[in-house]
């Protein structure tokens, strides 16, 4: 009730279906939160416990579907299902990292609003939920990368939330100078602007949708897994992680498709940064990898990570046959492949379907016409142009070069590595 006649646009009070579709999402989430499960599940995890097998369905493993998969063996292919755990949630790790900043900035910007305490409670208990993720994601992680390797290939040492959110990208020092900048500006404007932190969910959402389509099915391996209460500790951890983003993702959809319209219509100044923000994302997924489906990395910077993962004492390779592979797993067709543009194709998709009722979206984000443009003749076409760098020098750049001499085909390429490593 307003006692003092004041003003009260901009708030959740007039719109009770809005605020009870943010009420039942809460208590849902507060009755439901994983987070005891996880610590708990996390603390009692050891690698040797469960070595031996999946953890996940066997078409999430690392380069599944390429020549690596097809020539290794059950003990090896079970290795490269557990990387495929430690390479996914890595990146999901490096994601919750800065969604835990920014919720806190958005629900900075929502503080002067009326009534929007429930929003940022909201925040504040997703933010718990996420450091319990983060925490249990490394913990797992590093420990089978220790147990296998004894050094870092995936994991990272804790960052913070203006680092590349994209562990393998496209990108260089000024890039990540660049983004940087990018990321801290829109923190201070998100945190003083109610648009642009309801706004923030939209990208949240998006960014959202390509995770549920993996997770589900990652969920789903425990849910079906014959002895749930003696199944692999990071499957279980995974059904806890995709139950506890169920609910994120409904916050997220509710700020952006629902809570936005309590507000008075965005500025020229605020739909811009909104869809620079939504092109930003376009952008992040462009790529999509051979080598594991579902995140959308950029290969070429993955190199030198497969190549340390192929000559380690797991598959005992040569340099000579180490490089050999990867010109096979990473510059032709292969099932693995399509598998992943076939995620990257459905990930695009939703995304359309999430912005189709924004009408402050530019219409190139909402063809998501920068991520469609690219393809398998493209990716192919780039695998060839990093290789030969990576097979004369070692290093790959960080993207094509204006007037690169590249090898226009897999044989090419073959004879190249040949070549190089003799």
């Amino acid at each position: 009730m307003n006692l003092f006649n004041e003003p009260q646009a901009n708030t959740l009070l007039e719109n009770q279906k809005v605020y009870r579709k943010l009420q039942i999402n809460y208590q849902r989430n507060q009755q439901q939160d994983q987070t005891a499960a996880i610590d708990s599940a996390a603390a009692n995890f050891n690698y040797d416990q469960c070595k031996d097998e999946y953890w996940n369905p066997e078409e999430f493993s690392l380069l599944y579907g390429t020549p690596l998969w097809e020539q290794a063996s059950l003990s090896q292919r079970i290795v490269l299902n557990h990387l495929y755990w430690v390479a996914y949630y890595s990146q999901i790790v490096s994601a919750e990292i800065a969604t835990i900043f920014f919720n806190q900035t958005s629900a900075a910007g929502l503080y002067a609003q009326e009534d929007f305490r429930l929003v940022c409670d909201t925040l504040d208990l997703e933010s718990a939920q996420e450091r319990s993720h983060i925490h249990a994601f490394r913990t797992i992680a590093s420990q089978t990368e220790a147990a296998l390797f004894g050094q870092r290939i995936f994991t990272y040492p804790m960052r913070g939330p203006f680092t590349e959110t994209m562990i393998f990208a496209d990108t260089n020092a000024l890039k990540r100078w660049w983004k940087q900048v990018q990321l801290k500006c829109f923190g201070l404007l998100s945190s003083d602007n109610t648009f642009l932190a309801c706004q923030y969910f939209t990208v949240r959402g998006v960014r959202t949708l390509n995770g549920k389509l993996v997770q589900h099915k990652l969920s789903a391996y425990y849910q079906k897994h014959p002895d749930a209460a003696n199944a692999p500790i990071p499957s279980q951890i995974s059904y806890y992680h995709f139950l506890d983003e169920s609910f994120h993702f409904n916050s997220s959809t509710i700020l952006a498709h629902d809570v936005v319209k309590c507000l008075k219509p965005p500025t020229k100044f605020e739909r811009t940064v909104a869809n620079l923000g939504l092109r930003g994302c376009q952008r992040d997924h462009y790529h999509f990898s051979a080598a594991i489906n579902g995140i959308f990395w950029y290969d070429p910077a993955l190199y030198t990570a497969i190549h340390q993962v192929l000559r380690s004492p797991v598959f005992g390779m040569s340099d000579r046959e180490a490089k050999e592979m990867m010109v096979a797993c990473f510059t032709q067709e292969s099932e693995g492949l399509h598998r992943s543009y076939q995620t990257h194709q459905e990930a695009m998709e939703s995304y359309k379907i999430y912005l189709d009722k924004l009408s402050y979206v530019w219409q190139s984000n909402r063809e998501m016409s920068l991520m469609a443009a690219n393809s398998l003749p493209q990716y192919l076409k780039t695998q060839q142009r990093a290789m030969q760098k990576f097979l004369a020098t070692g290093e790959v750049g960080s993207g094509p070069r204006s007037q690169p001499t590249f090898i226009s085909t897999p044989e090419e390429v073959a004879d190249a590595v040949l070549e190089e490593v003799s």
